[in-house]
């Protein structure tokens, strides 16, 4: 056995670096503590033995040699507490007098051996896995890391542990008492079918919004403004999906180029709603300020999803920060390789948590269900979800994640999006998680932005996309909802970027414009970004309302994203994670132009056509074979002469597509067991860039067609209520798409 001296040496020879403990104020004796509990883990506030007011602390950290305590008082001054209960791995005490606003932290020791993978290290002060709040911001400096991160040699800086104290440097964790039982808020519970997804960044969304408060705006508080709550429905949408809102830190290469990490896909506590969206103070009120603003939207009938970062974690590699799990217990939390001085990466971010271990899986399930159960929301969107589905190395969809979330009586009620694809080998599943599921479908994101810029060599694509994408989810139950269709993501093009640039263009994030995707799928219209040309700026638009009508008449859930319905634009940088400034905001003055309202309008009619219409909002797919006698079936395809599209037709390169879809056959019946009933479509896509006729077909499918949309007008008003009879050749132009209204009754479809 080796001595707690030894213990603390460096590894293999490595020197450590000189410790400058000695020169801050040393910490102060710690109060008493009592064992306390195991269970549940993290800092909760309750009445201990004889009445007495306390915080029981509990932290899971299997291999470590001794767990300290670490509170703080407002100075700064640190007062440790050993805390040396331990019970299946978990070190816990009860500490008298720790009220709710105490900041804390732990350090914990044990070997340093970094070739095994072990990295504790006491000087770093260490954030709870658990702490449901956080004050401060991570600034990393060369204090925060475990090993000397300025060592000459570079190639073996990991191995060299750094003594000097981290608590001066890093946030704390701050005590919460969760006293509210939710009795006062009623969750819209909106059903897969219904929904209409808003990707929105809650900072960006409000931060110039003309009609919040200043001192709101990029805050929680600002999104449950009313004057952001009022453009939510409006606009009709049914669930905003938030950019990650878990305490995150910003990556270092950032900071060093006078950046931050601004979409926040880095995070660092689980359980705590990010500090610096809170407008209301960051010792805990920023908990409270989080479920004002969910229970805002919920009395708006909005749904909040959020979207979380389960498969890494800030603390990156080897050459990462020590903030928190690494110190805790590195080999435990993170997967590693053969080698285990590096880390394992399946995410392009340095770390992938090893949720194979039931502790990582348990603090991952811990960190879903506190979010659903005290903090109110109604499902999530798992940033790398085949990350996580990776059983030892490959992704296993019977995996230990799946099985568990599949089981948990809370979680398996809730809304489930995985974005179905990490960085690793055979990390690509579009389609194959399990039936709770959903999925972002980049699939349809890639052949809708092919299609209107002309650039498949035939429709065969479009016809799965628009219709529910069968192909990739028709199998085990699943439904067409499990397709969450996007054209646009905050990953990526803004939908104005789209149709006005064809390169990236991401100079201002100091990475020589290497950063970013490369396939765009994107048009132009000609010119290349912002241009004075009539013509250009007048296709544009025609394009954005050719996108967003394809989005919203698609069977499955569609998903917009914050500002594309009122032209947004970043001026043409495709991958705007560190650009917290009016590149990343919404630019509400677009409002005071007469095109981007009226594209908003579009918007809005589009999603409340979608609301009235359940043969738009289909349960089943489609079957595509007559139901009745009369041959009409509930989807069928024509080409430009009116004709049912052939075999042959789908192979042939076309430009131009019709879709009917019958309100007559929907399957499924409404809440009194009434069979459900509906008008009937028909919508003509054709990306061509010259009119072309389109021949209107006769019975059974219509008598008379009338006039919904056409994306061809700038006025949408002049549109709606023209009717045509059957068989009558409508002259679709250039770049356009009809959506046609078959009215219920005898002979209409």
């Amino acid at each position: 056995m080796t001595s707690a001296a030894e213990q603390r040496a460096p590894a293999k020879g490595r020197a450590a670096a000189p410790s400058t403990n000695g020169a801050r104020r040393a910490p102060v004796p710690g109060p008493p503590v009592w064992p306390g509990a195991s269970t549940p883990l993290g800092a909760r506030f309750r009445v201990g033995p004889d009445g007495v007011a306390g915080t029981n602390f509990a932290l899971w950290a299997a291999g470590a040699q001794a767990v300290r305590l670490c509170l703080f008082d407002a100075d700064g001054r640190e007062t440790r507490v050993p805390l040396t209960e331990l019970t299946h791995e978990i070190w816990h005490g009860f500490v008298p007098g720790v009220l709710p606003g105490q900041r804390y932290g732990y350090r914990v020791d044990g070997r340093w051996d970094p070739w095994t993978g072990a990295r504790w290290n006491p000087a770093k002060l260490l954030l709870d896995p658990y702490a449901r709040a956080v004050d401060g911001e991570f600034t990393l400096p060369a204090e925060v890391y475990g090993h000397v991160r300025d060592w000459p040699e570079q190639h073996v800086a990991d191995t060299v542990r750094d003594e000097r104290d981290s608590a001066p440097h890093v946030p704390k964790g701050v005590v919460v008492h969760d006293d509210d039982d939710w009795s006062d808020d009623r969750r819209p519970k909106t059903p897969w079918a219904d929904s209409v997804i808003y990707e929105l960044h809650v900072r960006g969304f409000t931060r110039l919004h003309p009609g919040v408060p200043e001192q709101l705006r990029g805050t929680y508080a600002g999104l449950a403004h009313p004057a952001a709550v009022e453009h939510l429905v409006r606009l009709g949408v049914t669930a905003v999906e938030l950019l990650p809102v878990h305490q995150f830190a910003h990556e270092d290469h950032l900071l060093r180029r006078g950046l931050s990490d601004y979409w926040g896909y880095n995070s660092v506590g689980y359980f705590a709603p990010h500090a610096a969206y809170a407008a209301s103070g960051t010792a805990g009120q920023q908990v409270g300020e989080f479920k004002r603003m969910v229970r805002a939207l919920h009395a708006a009938g909005i749904e909040v999803i959020l979207d979380v970062v389960y498969n890494h974690t800030a603390e990156a590699g080897e050459l990462g920060p020590t903030l928190s799990l690494k110190g805790i217990d590195n080999r435990a939390y993170y997967r590693l390789q053969d080698d285990a001085r590096r880390y394992a990466d399946y995410t392009g971010c340095g770390n992938t948590l090893h949720v194979v271990r039931p502790q990582v899986l348990r603090l991952i399930t811990d960190s879903l269900r506190y979010w659903v159960t005290e903090m109110g929301v109604d499902g999530f969107r798992f940033d790398l979800a085949a990350a996580l589905a990776r059983s030892m190395h490959d992704v296993d969809m019977l995996s230990p994640f799946l099985a568990v979330i599949a089981q948990d009586p809370v979680l398996r009620r809730v809304k489930l999006i995985a974005e179905p694809w990490d960085v690793g080998s055979g990390g690509y599943q579009v389609g194959a998680f399990p039936p709770l599921w959903a999925e972002w479908n980049d699939r349809y994101r890639d052949t809708v932005r092919d299609f209107w810029r002309h650039a498949l060599p035939d429709v065969r694509e479009m016809g799965y996309r628009l219709s529910g994408s069968s192909d990739l989810y028709a199998w085990g139950g699943r439904r067409p909802y499990s397709s969450v269709n996007f054209v646009t993501a905050h990953d990526g093009f803004t939908l104005r970027d789209l149709v006005s640039y064809e390169r990236k263009h991401n100079e201002a994030n100091g990475e020589d414009n290497r950063d970013g995707t490369d396939d765009n799928r994107s048009w132009n219209c000609g010119a290349e970004g912002e241009t004075a040309d009539a013509d250009v700026r007048a296709l544009r638009r025609r394009q954005l309302r050719n996108l967003l009508t394809t989005l919203l008449l698609s069977t499955g859930v569609p998903m917009l994203v914050a500002g594309d319905e009122f032209g947004r634009t970043q001026g043409g940088n495709n991958n705007a994670y560190c650009q917290d400034n009016a590149t990343g905001w919404l630019d509400w003055s677009l409002l005071e132009e007469p095109g981007w309202r009226d594209l908003l309008s579009l918007t809005s009619r589009l999603i409340a056509l979608r609301h009235r219409h359940p043969v738009l909002r289909r349960r089943a797919f489609f079957s595509g074979r007559a139901q009745a006698a009369d041959g009409l079936r509930d989807l069928a395809w024509f080409t430009a002469r009116g004709a049912e599209m052939t075999e042959g037709d789908w192979y042939a390169p076309a430009a131009t597509l019709g879709m009917y879809l019958s309100g007559r056959d929907i399957p499924g019946r409404d809440e009194r067991g009434a069979q459900v009933v509906d008008d009937s479509f028909l919508a003509v896509l054709h990306a061509g860039a010259e009119p072309t006729g389109f021949v209107l077909p006769g019975p059974p499918w219509a008598e008379r067609y009338e006039m919904v949309v056409d994306t061809s007008r700038e006025d949408q008003s002049a549109a709606p209520g023209t009717a045509y009879p059957a068989g009558t050749e409508l002259t679709v132009p250039g770049r356009a798409a009809l959506l046609l209204r078959v009215p219920r009754g005898p002979g209409a479809g």
